[in-house]
């Protein structure tokens, strides 16, 4: 495999896992943190961290929305749904390990 290639690859499956994530909305970050350790937050700044190292301006506003498909307060308004408790003594229990 060429450097192009895997490059390639990266880029689709980064892609595919971001379509993904679109496509499911009633998955809640506290959800994806508690259980994969990552989030969307998670993958925006990543995402902008690589525009960072290659030198392209990139916000951390227009990062979010290339992982939500929208303007961050837009999804926050529409789908994001207040933590359970459970959810945040999960979060916390992770978080102190």
């Amino acid at each position: 495999m060429t450097e192009q290639e895997r490059l390639e690859l990266e880029a689709a499956a980064f892609r595919r896992l971001v379509q993904h994530l679109r496509s499911r909305p009633d998955v809640q970050n506290i959800d994806l943190m508690n259980l994969a350790g990552f989030c969307r937050n998670c993958l925006s700044k990543w995402y902008k961290a690589a525009a960072d190292d290659l030198g392209v301006d990139v916000t951390p506003d227009q990062a979010r929305e290339e992982v939500y498909g929208m303007p961050y307060a837009d999804w926050k308004a529409k789908y994001q749904k207040e933590a359970s408790a459970d959810q945040q003594a999960a979060f916390n229990k992770a978080n102190k390990e």
